[in-house]
């Protein structure tokens, strides 16, 4: 499978973070990876292993010869913006079955309209432990949902720009209501046919609706990418790529990478970036193979860690938001990304560093700095290395409509930040 399949194939079975989840640790097991659990006591030797938090973020990591060689971590992150359902969903608008909704992260509401929506996540049922239940993971794989816009003859202004209400104008259409029907039993009956288990040991859920269209090539030579949810499952790919080359390397020391969630809201939570399940991992890692506390914290002293995440590329409609000497063009490399800020984590040994490595291996690349005037974003980069205190930097694959509900990148620059990951972690 070329590259632009792989990532594309990967976007498509990545429907939700736990999707992404279930995806990479898939290939991690075809790759001969073993899976390890957070809540056992790990004894460790040279080898390849893998970890799920809480479902939703994914820990895979090579144990080489000599452990304290040199370690090395590479970071992305399985969430992206999109729609999710809230409890009690099911409204009845004069016939209409809707769903109550909310955003998690900063979408572009309107690329949302008029879409076919599907909707994927996580279902939970009662067992007789209320400390275990059981967690179905679904993906309904069709067209199911839209959120229609307003006809133009209504709006007379739409094209000049619309405030979308998120809690007015963004419910989906789900159905048809009448008179027999009760809105919340027909919301549990809807998940009870999900996960075949009968309506009343549904406790709970976690999803979100995704674009059922899948990504494609276009261009008059193939040469962009349109799709969904580029952000940031293009790192997530090249993560993997990267740990995989480490395994088939026989890399000497840790190599690691980390596919954190929630960083499209903050990364404050128990599998995110801003929590400490990296640093408890490393110092897990160092103990399960006899090592001591302060040879950890020496090797982490000494590391680097990569965090990757998409770059905003140079929009041909927009020049005046980007910097004027620094804008990354598509099918141009992988994107360095800085800020004085510190809102892209690096610093100059860090920019060096993957300077030198991409020269090294002939790998394309290029800088991103925000215009002075536009603040622009932030990564998990800067968050990942408060908690861990290693040298990071912050890169990525330029796309155009970040956040949209499709996003454009060049076709080439995946294979870039593949081989990025593998001269890194090999």
């Amino acid at each position: 499978m070329d590259t632009v399949a792989r990532l594309l194939d990967f976007i498509d079975n990545s429907t939700s973070p736990y999707h992404t989840v279930k995806t990479g640790a898939n290939e991690l097991k075809a790759k001969g990876f073993t899976e390890l659990f957070l809540e056992d006591v790990w004894a460790l030797g040279e080898g390849d292993y893998f970890v799920k938090v809480y479902d939703s973020t994914l820990v895979a990591f090579h144990i080489g010869l000599n452990l304290r060689h040199s370690m090395r971590i590479a970071s992305a992150h399985t969430d992206f913006p999109a729609i999710r359902i809230k409890p009690n969903p099911l409204v009845d608008a004069k016939g209409y079955g809707e769903l109550n909704v909310e955003t998690y992260g900063g979408l572009i509401l309107n690329t949302w309209l008029d879409r076919p929506l599907s909707m994927a996540g996580a279902v939970v049922t009662r067992t007789d432990d209320p400390f275990r239940p059981d967690v179905h993971y679904v993906d309904v794989a069709r067209p199911l949902l839209t959120i229609p816009n307003l006809a133009i003859h209504m709006n007379r202004q739409i094209n000049e720009g619309v405030a979308l209400d998120k809690q007015k104008h963004m419910l989906p259409l789900f159905m048809m209501c009448n008179d027999k029907i009760n809105t919340d039993s027909e919301w549990r009956e809807f998940l009870s046919e999900l996960v075949k288990r009968p309506a009343e040991d549904i406790l709970s859920y976690e999803l979100t609706l995704y674009p059922v269209e899948g990504g494609t090539t276009f261009g008059r030579y193939d040469e962009f990418i349109s799709s969904p949810r580029i952000d940031n499952l293009t790192s997530c790919v090249a993560c993997l790529e990267g740990i995989f080359e480490a395994k088939a390397m026989d890399a000497e020391g840790l190599r690691m990478v980390v596919l954190f969630d929630n960083e499209e809201v903050g990364s404050r939570t128990k599998q995110g970036g801003a929590s400490t399940i990296l640093s408890q991992l490393v110092e897990r890692i160092y103990m399960a193979t006899g090592h001591t506390k302060a040879e950890c914290y020496a090797d982490i002293a000494a590391g680097f860690m990569i965090s990757a995440d998409v770059a905003h590329g140079y929009h041909p409609n927009y020049p005046e938001k980007n910097d004027i000497t620094n804008y990354p063009i598509l099918n141009k490399g992988v994107v360095l990304k800085m800020a004085s800020s510190q809102s892209y984590a690096g610093d100059a040994w860090a920019i060096a560093t993957v300077k030198a490595l991409c020269e090294n291996d002939s790998i394309p690349y290029q800088i991103y700095v925000n215009r002075s005037n536009i603040p622009g974003g932030s990564t998990v980069g800067s968050i990942t290395s408060a908690m861990l205190a290693m040298r990071t930097m912050d890169v990525g694959v330029p796309i155009l409509a970040m956040h949209s509900a499709r996003e454009t990148m060049g076709a080439d620059d995946q294979e870039a930040l593949d081989n990025l990951m593998k001269a890194f972690l090999r």
